[in-house]
């Protein structure tokens, strides 16, 4: 019997077909992303293998595959379980494939989905000492730089994580194919599959942190400040999303609403209209805006007379020119003013 890493006279485009399989997402049912599972599945397979004399080992693994698959997700009615064992069942049709299943499992599943782990969610990690370094030092005024810079150190940090997990899973897996017998262009196949999925699954964490950036420097900076946040109002049901609420000295509510640009997002902030925010008592929305280059007159002169106020970075030239303007200056701040225009409502 071939033994796990035996491949020397097979073609690698099996992995490649396996490693698509077990990570191919139906109805949520993606088990090379669980590494446990992973694990379970792997070594007693292998187990099975070498204490089994049976010359049908083969039928006895992939029963034990069944079974293991069957019992994680006992308590789901998924179709997509199913499914997944019987492209199974269809592929792995010989030993050596069941070998080359395994192989996939323990040396690109896991290691890939290590990998990914130990990239960080969060920007916080990168960025929370240093933004108090700057609030120590230049107290409010450091407001903007803080904001500018929190999505700039995160996004470095974490990409150098990223760096260091992919040459640290691509160079394993590597130093593992390069030892075998087999093409170029079947180890190139399985290698630029590997590194696909993992910048698949980087990437989806790196729009995960970037939804949750600014919302973090905002809960950090009321934090510094000592700035209590409220619950929302009960039953406020608009498109417009609202990470804080702040609840003013008259007993209402100023929201306050984190977002990198507003876009084509702005149409939807017009839910949230002036009788409706007076109905649930909301007396303000502020929108933190970094870039703000769409910000065009009209989005501003529409939405500030819905009581939408926007906190502009200090040094934006769309700031300064709707300062100068007669109307639209009641609706636009610089950031370095937030801690200033809160407390007033406090």
């Amino acid at each position: 019997m071939t033994t796990i890493l035996d491949i020397n006279n097979t073609s690698l485009a099996p992995i490649y077909r396996m490693y698509q399989l077990m990570m191919h997402e139906r109805q949520s049912i993606a088990i090379g992303k669980e590494p446990k599972l992973l694990n379970r599945i792997t070594s007693s397979l292998k187990l099975v293998a070498n204490v089994n004399k049976d010359k049908d080992i083969l039928s006895l693994q992939k029963q034990v595959l069944r079974n293991i698959i069957e019992s994680r997700y006992s308590k789901t009615k998924n179709i997509g379980v199913q499914h997944l064992l019987s492209d199974l069942d269809k592929e792995i049709t010989t030993q050596e494939i069941m070998n080359v299943f395994i192989l996939t499992c323990e040396y690109i599943l896991v290691p890939l989905q290590q990998a990914i782990s130990n990239i960080p969610s969060h920007d916080r990690e990168y960025t929370q000492n240093i933004a108090k370094a700057y609030l120590d030092v230049k107290g409010r005024k450091g407001l903007a730089d803080v904001i500018s810079l929190w999505d700039d150190l995160g996004l470095k940090g974490c990409l150098n994580v990223e760096r260091t997990e992919i040459i640290r899973a691509f160079t394993a897996f590597r130093v593992l194919l390069s030892n075998k017998n087999i093409l170029e262009d079947e180890k190139d196949i399985v290698l630029t599959g590997f590194v696909q999925e993992f910048e698949r699954r980087a990437a989806q964490k790196r729009k995960t942190r970037a939804g949750g950036s600014l919302e973090d420097v905002t809960n950090f900076i009321f934090g510094y400040y000592n700035i209590k946040c409220a619950k929302a109002p009960e039953h406020f049901q608009t498109d417009i999303e609202v990470d804080n609420w702040i609840k003013t000295k008259d007993k209402w509510l100023i929201g306050i609403s984190c977002k990198r640009t507003l876009r084509e997002r702005w149409k939807q902030v017009t839910s949230a209209d002036a009788s409706t925010l007076s109905k649930f008592k909301i007396k303000y929305i502020y929108h933190i805006v970094t870039f703000d280059e769409d910000l065009s007159d009209d989005k501003l002169a529409s939405l500030g007379a819905l009581r939408h106020i926007f906190f502009l970075p200090d040094s934006s030239q769309r700031l300064k020119d709707a300062s100068k303007h007669i109307v639209l200056k009641d609706y636009v701040k610089p950031i370095s003013k937030l801690i200033d225009v809160i407390e007033e409502q406090l």
